[in-house]
């Protein structure tokens, strides 16, 4: 009696609903273990894509030549692509095959990194302006005072033509080639469409109700090696010359560290394509449902609800009509948002994801301005140290509630505390800084007094007014003082030595004003670095951003799961393509554009197109962009937890009551399993043992469903 009990007790928990045998149960179970591995590695995929072209903001900034609030509408187009279509593929979607869906949506995004890294091939070389590129050899002397670019006959290499002189610019090769750059991103927009809630809720509704959380969570952690990797490859490519292999690296006489310089931005993109390209195989061969984990409902009905109050099988009916599924939208999405909790947790996650959007579009600009590193040290400081943090972070959070079973208000308030306390940390942020770097004309005077100018007047003085210098060109040069000059003509140089990248220029008139009698009146070529200090500052900085990211990512998953368990089961995939549509259309899209704008007007120094016309920034006001970049993050976050904490009064209302006659009950229950226990025969016993749990968590579910409806 007692084996055929422990046999009937291991069948019970792990047959499905229409399998009779342990064998095609285990098959099942290995099938959602086989999804939950290929949605892993499509996470995996599409984050390292999304997270590489947030890296290579400012290489595409450089390579068209665009002001930040251009290259953030780029930015955001992927978040336009979405918009299209994510409300109606979330609600169709979930009644149609999921994993096919969730194929072709890779196979899309696979098409648009490829689309925007081939668009580098159709581009002519990248040029860019520098009076050492008249003269290649030791034997020239450049008198850089008189303005060679100008005065040599050689009109290929003029800063500002007249646009009268050059009605062939705007046919100039990767003139609009940013186009196809902001079409590529879109298509992966559309693509990524069904990945998110069909998968999710694909997991949601066959894992068991205790083991979804841990799912998502392991899912989440892993999905974050994506931008880890995706930070990691945008640093190496960062490294390396935009025309590495068709120049002679010799010849270029700007370092990774020059605001000139553009990495091999495209190379990423075809990686990530083959990425993509890979992680829509195995969900062509995946099944378009599974049984309920646990469940011992019988298949016959086709719409039966699992133990957690969602259908086994949703359309389950392969032949449903696409008009059956089109009548119940509307009524569904008039059901979701009239739920209060969804609705004002809705609202405060779009101001939360403005804020998140701006830091991570932003985030390594920032790093590059603020604290002089480069494109490529500030991605690799990010992917290292900030993505493992928000790893481990995300995945004790899933643990959490896990381990200790946390209800939905708990989940709420787990939520808002990780992130208030992260907030704190960030206004810490705003005493981590570098002061400006001297620069002659911008930020201080020539003889070195402080003065933040905007006038490129200004850069004009008494030392180099007879040498017929443009305000327009950057060719940046550095002082023994440490007093950086924007060309070596508005240093005054009259001589140079050396060649290319050891090019040096003596006897500026404008560098000995800075100086004591009898020093030195040369300039080298590159900006001057900044102060020593400011490598403390630094590591400050990354050390509060390593801790305000662990502490924020705590509460990822527990805020994740309020939006799925404080609605009804059948609504969960659109409540979650909704949350998805909404916080990206009106976070996504106009949050990198109104954060670039902010940006754009702390620029001192911008650059000018051959055509005429402002380019990409050189040089900003480091101390307004700390203000206004911080300052905008903090503004939004600390507006949305008004939202956040209304949602918390709301949800201990319709929560803390059922909570607590659950607390109560289970006493009583468990009292009544064991004198059960005594007088059930064995099969009884194993059914009995696991039912009481399941249906109370169910129970409560629904109950709060329609509560929150009402």
């Amino acid at each position: 009696m007692e084996k055929a009990a422990q046999d009937i007790s291991e069948m019970t928990s792990q047959e499905v609903l229409c399998d009779p045998t342990e064998q095609k149960s285990r098959k099942r179970l290995s099938t959602l273990k086989l999804f939950i591995v290929a949605l892993s590695f499509a996470y995996f995929s599409k984050a390292l894509a999304g997270i590489y072209m947030k890296s290579s903001i400012t290489q595409i900034e450089r390579r068209f030549d665009l002001s930040s609030s251009h290259v953030g509408l780029i930015d955001g187009s992927f978040e336009m692509g979405n918009l299209l279509f994510l409300a109606v593929v979330s609600h169709f979607g979930a009644q149609l095959h999921r994993p096919r869906l969730i194929a072709a949506g890779c196979l899309l995004m696979a098409l648009g990194a490829l689309l925007t890294g081939v668009t580098h091939f159709f581009m002519g070389l990248y040029k860019y302006d520098t009076v050492i590129q008249v003269f290649q050899n030791n034997s020239v002397n450049i008198p850089a005072c008189v303005d060679p670019v100008k005065t040599v006959d050689m009109p290929e290499i003029q800063i500002e033509p007249s646009v009268g002189d050059n009605k062939a610019c705007v046919r100039e090769s990767g003139s609009n080639m940013w186009i196809y750059v902001f079409l590529g991103n879109a298509l992966r927009g559309i693509g990524e469409t069904p990945v998110t809630p069909l998968g999710i809720s694909y997991i949601d509704d066959f894992a068991k109700a205790e083991n979804s959380p841990f799912y998502i969570a392991c899912l989440q952690t892993i999905t974050l090696l994506g931008p880890m990797f995706g930070f990691l490859l945008g640093s190496y490519c960062a490294k390396l010359y935009v025309d590495v292999g068709y120049v002679d690296m010799e010849s270029v006489t700007i370092t990774p560290n020059d605001s000139r310089w553009v990495g091999a931005w495209w190379m990423g993109f075809l990686v990530s394509s083959s990425l993509l390209l890979i992680s829509s195989i195995p969900f062509w061969f995946l099944p378009r449902s599974l049984p309920k984990q646990g469940s011992e409902q019988d298949k016959s009905s086709p719409t039966s609800l699992t133990l957690d109050g969602t259908e086994s099988a949703q359309g389950s009916n392969p032949n449903i009509k696409l008009t059956e599924i089109t009548k119940g939208f509307l009524p569904s999405l008039k059901r979701l948002l009239g739920t209060p909790a969804y609705f004002l947790l809705l609202c405060g996650s779009i101001l939360k994801f403005n804020s998140f959007i701006g830091l991570l579009t932003f985030k390594a600009k920032y790093m590059e301005q603020q604290f002089g590193q480069s494109a490529s040290r500030a991605n690799f400081l990010i992917g290292v140290l900030n993505l493992p943090a928000v790893a481990v972070g995300i995945f004790l959070g899933g643990l959490l509630m896990r381990r200790y079973k946390l209800s939905v208000v708990s989940g709420a308030q787990l939520s808002f505390a990780t992130s208030f306390m992260g907030y704190l940390l960030l206004l810490l942020q705003f005493s981590t800084k570098c002061d400006n770097r001297p620069l002659a004309g911008l930020t201080v005077s020539y003889n070195g007094t402080q003065s933040v100018s905007y006038n490129g007047e200004m850069l004009f003085s008494d030392c180099n007014r007879d040498c017929s210098c443009s305000p327009d060109e950057w060719d940046p040069v550095c002082s023994d003082s440490g007093i950086t000059y924007v060309s070596p003509c508005m240093a005054g140089c009259l001589s140079s030595s050396g060649a290319g990248k050891n090019t040096v220029f003596h006897n500026c008139s404008c560098a000995s004003t800075s100086f004591p009698p009898g020093s030195s009146m040369s300039v080298r070529l590159g900006q001057c670095p900044h102060a020593k200090d400011c490598s403390r500052s630094f590591t400050s900085y990354m050390g509060v951003s390593v801790l305000s990211s662990f502490i924020n990512s705590l509460g990822a998953t527990p805020g994740y799961m309020v939006i799925i368990r404080c609605i009804t089961p059948d609504l969960k995939s659109l409540a979650l393509g909704i949350h998805t549509l909404v916080t990206r259309t009106l976070g996504g899209i106009p949050a990198p554009v109104y954060f670039g704008a902010m940006i754009d007007s702390t620029c001192l120094k911008w650059s000018i197109k051959k055509c005429g016309g402002r380019g990409a920034c050189r040089i900003y006001d480091s101390n307004m962009y700390r203000i206004i970049f911080l300052g905008l993050i903090t503004c939004l976050s600390g507006t949305s937890y008004f939202f956040i904490i209304a949602v918390i009064i709301l949800l201990k209302r319709q929560f803390w009551r059922p909570d607590r006659e659950t607390e109560l009950q289970q006493p009583k229950a468990s009292k009544g399993r064991k004198i059960m226990a005594q007088s059930d025969p064995p099969e009884e016993k194993g059914v009995s043992s696991r039912s009481p749990k399941l249906s109370s968590d169910t129970k409560e579910c629904i109950d709060v469903g329609k509560d929150l409806e009402g």
